[in-house]
């Protein structure tokens, strides 16, 4: 009987030889895994079709894929997800058995993307906002937030509350983060991943899984903010975005559109409003 392949870690470990100025010397080191995954959706008489594919990090894989879900508008954050499964398709290899997973829905969503549109094929690198323009991002998006957002002494607070959830970080200095926060500086969840917007995929998706409202005060991501990353805040309806990070021209133009606080540069002594 053929062994069932083992799921990837978020880590693997490996040998290295590290020079230093004196001498050099082998040792062991992890780095962050970064493996392929494959997001499938299936609703009432419809068979499961491949909708996404994208590099991650393992862990959190129903998360990251009913997350990216609810960002594309595929499917209502409410309700709309009837459950997550790794998929048991005979045809597909040991290699991929923890590699490929399905979204099963309670209905057919409005419209399902073609395998190169919204995010079919995203790299760990940056994430390819799935909206063809700006006022579709903003047509697209959850009621604005209406409850308190957090203030600017608290927003430079942030990145430490951040690294509190950064454990594959301490471990492989190679990960992103992300985390949804409360008003008053509270940790809801937080979620690491090779690729930023799926770190957001995933904190969005353990929010939903869980029967949790995915809009918060504020979203912290650790690194820059690109388009993709306003847009799913906007997705979801979050009151406020704080990067460790720069964002782009236009991440602050979509903001500023779409009446979501922009933080950049953020860090104990200083951050940037830019929307």
């Amino acid at each position: 009987m053929e062994a069932r392949q083992r799921r990837p870690g978020p880590t693997t470990r490996v040998r290295v030889t590290e020079a230093g100025l004196e001498r050099s010397r082998e040792r062991e080191d992890r780095l962050i895994t970064e493996e392929p995954l494959e997001v499938r959706l299936e609703w009432p008489g419809a068979a499961a079709r491949r909708v996404w594919v994208t590099m991650r990090t393992p862990g959190h894989d129903f998360e990251l894929a009913a997350g990216w879900a609810v960002h594309e508008g595929l499917v209502p954050a409410a309700g709309g997800v009837a459950g997550v499964a790794y998929c048991t398709d005979a045809t597909l290899s040991p290699e991929q058995d923890f590699n490929v997973v399905t979204v099963s829905l309670h209905s057919a969503p409005d419209h399902v993307p073609h395998q190169h549109d919204a995010l079919s094929a995203g790299s760990s690198a940056c994430g390819v906002c799935g909206s063809d323009s700006i006022d579709a991002a903003l047509t697209s998006r959850a009621p604005g937030w209406t409850g308190g957002l957090p203030s600017p002494e608290l927003v430079r607070r942030l990145p430490s509350v951040l690294r509190e959830g950064q454990r594959l970080f301490e471990r492989t200095g190679g990960v992103h983060a992300a985390a949804l926060v409360t008003a008053g500086g509270d940790l809801l969840v937080a979620r690491e991943d090779v690729g930023r917007h799926n770190a957001v995929d995933k904190v969005t998706g353990a929010r939903v899984l869980a029967g949790d409202p995915p809009a918060a005060a504020c979203l912290v991501v650790s690194g820059r903010v690109g388009y993709e990353l306003v847009q799913k805040a906007l997705a979801v309806g979050t009151g406020s975005l704080v990067a460790v990070g720069a964002p782009t021209s236009l991440a602050a133009s979509l903001a500023r559109r779409g009446g979501l606080a922009l933080y950049g540069f953020t860090a104990a002594d200083r951050t940037v409003r830019y929307a």
